[in-house]
């Protein structure tokens, strides 16, 4: 990732300069990154932009009551990007939303903040990544765990080769939502949703209220499921670890909806992926609905070296030691615990890149590259097979079926966007 220095050139900030931000998909995760951003000292709201009439009135009271004065409230967020007081936006809509409100955020000279996975397609984020660069903004992704204390300390720890030679890096995730919810059968939109709005660039179809808030997550023209929720942000933590600044060789992905066929959910319940990569594995897993795993971690990444293994959640990280026939091969450690502090750090992170041209600390093309490697897993089970995928071309090229899912069709008046 560049320095924000280098990114953001002559636009860094005076220290007492007050920065205006303006939230896009105001709900949940939006609202908590505003709220660590406001955190910040000289930050202010100026707009929230939501398609919810009742969200956006709820939220506007929160905002008030927290004394940050009453928000402009829009519905489109073209409006909010062309406010020339607004310096920064924070885009928390649903993964399908992410891309056209970053790239013309970008074009109109805003830095943004946008909530992970990057995007809902490689296209997409391959787009994205091509605005920031042009427009030379501020781009961080929420992949919090970047800004976490006890996860640098890991990274650290498997750097410095401690662990011996590393064969292999897994992940997993498991949580009840992957699981998806009984269907309900269609319905109207509630009172004041703009669906049409929310839809945007996907797919007409009827209101479904499984395909709204929180679980638009398991419907393939939304989001990932748990390969992209929660791949990005483990994945990321290998990729970091084992300084990986390319795509995988090759990716191979196995599973389907083995557990829940009475829910409502397209993507797989059960996935199980094999990024080939330079000198070792990487495997990702997850289980939607089981509610244990590995270590006693719901979802965990372990580092498996010669020497030892270490795993590691948003709670810690331990180190188990291999016996090497007369002693072990490296000392114990004690647990060495999180803080809790990750998310905030990464908010104040964002505002320090602005003011102060500090390096991002997942810039861009961090989470560009988490994402990749996220939408690979699910493009090879989609496909039916191995995939292998060129990133001077930017297609796949062994796989017509994957090939053929990298760019989603935009649905009209939406158009995909061209850098």
């Amino acid at each position: 990732s560049l320095p924000g220095s280098l990114l953001a050139g002559s636009r860094v900030r005076g220290a007492n300069d007050r920065i205006t931000l303006a939230l896009i998909g105001v709900r949940n995760m939006g609202w908590g990154d505003l709220e660590d951003l406001l955190k910040q000292p000289g930050v202010v709201c100026k707009a929230l932009c939501d398609v919810d009439d009742t969200v956006l009135a709820e939220k506007a009271v929160a905002l008030t009551e927290a004394g940050s004065g009453r928000p402009l409230l829009e519905k489109d967020y073209r409006k909010v990007l062309d406010d020339k007081d607004i310096d920064a936006v924070i885009i928390g809509t649903p993964d399908h939303w992410h891309c056209l409100p970053l790239v013309d955020a970008c074009q109109a000279g805003k830095h943004v903040y946008v909530e992970k996975p990057l995007a809902n397609s490689i296209g997409e984020i391959n787009v994205m990544l091509d605005a920031a660069r042009k427009y030379k903004r501020l781009v961080q992704v929420g992949q919090q765990q970047r800004s976490g204390a006890h996860w640098q300390s890991a990274i650290e720890f498997v750097r410095s080769g401690k662990l011996g030679t590393i064969r292999q890096v897994k992940y997993w995730a498991n949580f009840n939502y992957g699981a998806g919810n009984m269907p309900v059968p269609d319905s109207e939109p509630p009172p004041g949703v703009d669906y049409d709005r929310w839809l945007g660039p996907a797919p007409d179809r009827p209101f479904n209220r499984n395909r709204f808030h929180g679980s638009w997550r398991m419907f393939r023209d939304y989001g990932g499921g748990l390969m992209t929720d929660w791949g990005v942000h483990l994945i990321d933590m290998g990729l970091w670890a084992m300084d990986v600044k390319t795509g995988p060789r090759s990716v191979a992905s196995i599973g389907g909806i083995f557990a829940h066929g009475d829910r409502a959910l397209e993507m797989p319940d059960t996935l199980t992926v094999l990024y080939e990569m330079d000198g070792f594995n990487m495997v990702w897993e997850h289980n939607g609905g089981v509610q244990q795993g590995p270590y006693d971690q719901l979802f965990g990444v372990k580092f498996i070296g010669t020497n030892g293994t270490l795993v590691a959640d948003r709670d810690k990280w331990r180190l188990f030691p291999e016996w090497g026939g007369e002693n072990w091969r490296m000392e114990e450690m004690e647990e060495q615990p999180g803080d809790q502090l990750s998310h905030v750090n990464h908010c104040g992170n964002f505002i320090r890149a602005i003011r102060y041209g500090e390096s991002l600390n997942a810039g861009i093309e961090i989470g560009h590259r988490a994402a990749l490697y996220a939408h690979l897993g699910n493009i090879s089970h989609w496909a039916g097979e191995r995939v292998v995928y060129d990133e001077q071309t930017r297609s796949i090229t062994n796989s017509e079926k994957g090939n053929a899912l990298i760019t989603p069709e935009y649905r009209s008046p939406w158009k995909f966007p061209v850098i």
